[in-house]
């Protein structure tokens, strides 16, 4: 523990602010119990990994790194307004969904700004308001989806930024189309809503409401999404907005220079191209959720139905305990503890080997709390 000896340096708040805790690399667990073999299914990554014509893209462009990136994306933003049909000028890039929602903050968020916010969901959107010195106005989840009618009732003509993901990280449930629309007619005109859609590929559910759709309409409302989940580049770290114009200005206004590198931009620009490795991935997903349904069924054990690559899993005991036993055997989840979710762990759907390995090793557990 720091003793925290310089506060009067900091930002007001900023020793209060609970910092986000990610999913454990596979070499730290490696390194910490010896092991060779580990399989995360902790970060809902894609399993089977990039486009091998991202791959290729990559290796073209190396002997560029001396460069500096292009700082605007141009080819990036061409490819992705033709694959979306938006204008290039709705769009921007940053370093990962999350630096989006950091720009935000710091072009719309001024001390003392409300904002609403889901309880106990992706930690970020919390954090960047109170960095920015906003108050935050907790929505609770109701039967672990957000509830738009109570987010509703806590904004006033005075809330800034309403911040919504959908699906729900970590539950994976949807709020849906009637209910979103319903939403955005009542909220009042000088409030911003920021809808989180980094599983959006996953969706299958037809009560999907798609933002961008509401983006073409002129509606309020920023779209985030990744290129980190369904197109495997989460390590490279890319992830966009789609807005109105003037909504992208202001995010450009406080944005890095260089935010984007170039091995990013031209990795996604090629996974955008490679529409059989997304159709092969969500496809993978789908089987494997289905897989593990049947399996923890079987077993008697409760899950929330998802709409994306990962499943909240009622483990019926300490998740804290579960996880760091499931480690010692190699197997990285996420316990709910850090989403006062103190049952469950959020899983990951891996590939049929990988998520056999996860029930055998549950299952083992399991069967070593009974009597």
């Amino acid at each position: 523990m720091i003793r925290l000896k310089k506060s009067y340096l900091a930002r007001k708040g900023i020793a209060e602010i609970k910092p986000y805790i990610p999913g454990k690399p596979v070499q730290e667990v490696k390194r910490e119990f010896g092991l060779v073999d580990v399989i995360k299914l902790a970060s809902n990554e894609n399993p089977l990994g990039p486009s091998p014509i991202a791959v290729d893209a990559i290796k073209a462009a190396l002997h560029e790194i001396h460069w500096y990136p292009d700082g605007e994306c141009f080819e990036l933003k061409k490819a992705l307004s033709d694959f979306l049909d938006v204008p290039s000028d709705h769009l921007v890039f940053a370093n990962g969904a999350e630096e989006i929602i950091t720009l935000i903050a710091k072009a719309f968020i001024n001390e003392g700004d409300p904002c609403v916010v889901p309880r106990d969901v992706y930690d970020p959107y919390e954090t960047v308001v109170r960095i920015m010195g906003g108050s935050i106005r907790h929505s609770d989840l109701r039967e672990f989806r957000i509830d738009l009618q109570d987010m509703l009732q806590k904004v006033d003509e005075n809330t800034k930024v309403v911040f919504i993901c959908n699906p729900v990280n970590p539950t994976g449930t949807i709020v849906t189309r009637q209910a979103f629309e319903k939403f955005l007619r009542n909220i009042p005109e000088r409030t911003l809503v920021v809808l989180d859609e980094a599983y959006f590929d996953f969706v299958s559910s037809k009560d999907y409401p798609d933002g961008i759709d509401y983006v073409r309409q002129g509606k309020n409302l920023i779209v985030l999404r990744t290129f980190s989940k369904v197109y495997g580049l989460g390590g490279l770290r890319i992830g966009y907005a789609v807005a109105e114009p003037e909504l992208i200005f202001y995010l450009k206004q406080v944005k890095e220079p260089f935010n984007v590198n170039t091995l990013a931009q031209v990795a996604a620009a090629a996974a955008l191209k490679d529409r059989d490795h997304v159709k092969k991935t969500v496809d993978l997903i789908i089987e494997e959720k289905d897989f593990l349904y049947k399996e923890l069924n079987s077993m008697g054990v409760r899950f929330i139905p998802s709409e994306a690559n990962f499943i909240l899993i009622d483990v019926g005991m300490d998740s804290r305990v579960l996880f760091r036993r499931m480690l010692e055997r190699g197997v990285i989840t996420r316990p709910g503890d850090i989403w006062n979710l103190p049952r469950f762990i959020r899983l990951t759907i891996g590939t049929r080997d990988q998520n056999i390995h996860f029930l055998d090793v549950f299952s083992e557990i399991r069967a070593s709390r009974r009597p």
